[in-house]
């Protein structure tokens, strides 16, 4: 798995799409682009790729596509349209772009026409509040544990497994 951060501006949310999809199947990759403001950490994208292909090992995917499966579990909802809040929409904004199976450096590669790359990490970008609220993670659960944000989100992600 190999991740992109940086810059898009998305005029035309289907064909930003469309675009990402393109680029995936002639590089045999699947291409996933996240709003960066959701992505705690590198680990909670690891953590969803790894679900996401064991749910599809066990023909227990809810979603058809590998891509929209790993966004699934990297949102932990069940529901795509839920799910979508934490993808890209149209607008400048920051990314994470996730490449995985294939020839991920090429990908990445030709991602590069649709993504400025940054001078940032995955994760640098996070917004704990928005995250905290997406996530559903309250105050009194942050307070009660030593567990970092980050690890919360995981362990969120890990749980739509449990949920089924």
């Amino acid at each position: 798995m190999e991740l992109l951060a940086g810059n898009a501006d998305i005029d035309d949310l289907d064909a930003f799409l469309d675009s990402l999809a393109r680029i995936g199947d002639e590089h045999d990759s699947t291409v996933q682009a996240f709003d960066a403001r959701y992505i705690a950490d590198p680990e909670q994208l690891e953590r969803a790729v790894a679900l996401a292909d064991r749910a599809i090992g066990r023909d227990e995917a809810i979603a058809r596509d590998r891509a929209v499966e790993v966004l699934l579990y990297a949102a932990g909802r069940r529901q795509i349209n839920r799910a979508f809040e934490i993808g890209v929409s149209e607008g400048e904004q920051a990314v994470v772009v996730l490449v995985d199976g294939g020839d991920e450096r090429e990908a990445i590669e030709a991602l590069s026409g649709l993504v400025e790359p940054g001078e940032w990490r995955p994760g640098d970008r996070a917004d704990e509040g928005l995250i905290a609220g997406f996530y559903g993670i309250t105050e009194a659960e942050r307070a009660a544990t030593d567990a970092s944000l980050q690890e919360l989100v995981c362990e969120r992600v890990a749980l739509l497994v449990v949920e089924r």
